[in-house]
């Protein structure tokens, strides 16, 4: 009669470590799919009241939410498509811009950042913000499935405008009106023109 122990016993070995690989999967997935904080950002000149900045890495994208009563805004940035997107609650509309790797951190070097600052009680204080100046077109966005599924889901039935970066001498032209959309610390993003002077 064959002697079946070692094969039965190297089958409970890989049939243990299936599972325990499965249940690690489970418990290791949501910590590195997703991040937030919340951060009371009462210290900036704007007094932007309170941010919260969530890094999906599983999604590759990075959520950021300003509260501030009827001034509050929400921002998404879609690191796959390279777009980014504020919705805007006072306009009732969003805006739509290419991302600038320049200026923006990358996914993981926001969410370090992010953690950084938040577990050593750090923010305003460090190197200033980087910033960006957009121009918003004033004609209405026809179709959102360009710029993502993440983007379509936060901006569908809005009114959803793009911009482009305002550079150099063309600065001077957009001194009047501007909304602000500074993210923590990191950068400072101003929309102007077009429904910005509405």
């Amino acid at each position: 009669m064959p002697d079946f122990s070692l094969p039965c016993i190297g089958e409970a070995k890989m049939k243990f470590t299936i599972a325990f690989a499965g249940l690690l999967g489970v418990f290791l997935t949501p910590a590195l799919a997703d991040y937030s904080i919340s951060v009371n950002d009462n210290d900036n000149s704007g007094g932007s009241g309170q941010q919260s900045v969530s890094v999906n890495n599983e999604h590759n994208v990075a959520n950021i939410d300003n509260n501030n009563g009827w001034n509050s805004w929400n921002a998404l940035w879609d690191y796959t498509t390279g777009f980014a997107v504020t919705r805007l609650f006072e306009k009732k509309s969003c805006i739509v811009h290419k991302m600038k790797k320049e200026a923006m951190p990358s996914l993981q070097a926001l969410d370090a950042l992010v953690k950084e600052k938040k577990l050593q009680g750090k923010g305003p204080g460090g190197p200033p913000p980087k910033s960006l100046r957009y121009s918003v077109n004033p004609n209405r966005v026809d179709n959102l499935d360009k710029f993502g599924k993440s983007i379509v889901a936060m901006c569908k039935g809005i009114p959803t405008y793009m911009a482009e970066e305002i550079q150099g001498a063309n600065l001077i032209l957009y001194s009047g009106k501007c909304i602000s959309a500074d993210i923590l610390w990191i950068l400072n993003i101003s929309f102007c023109g077009g429904i910005a002077e509405n």
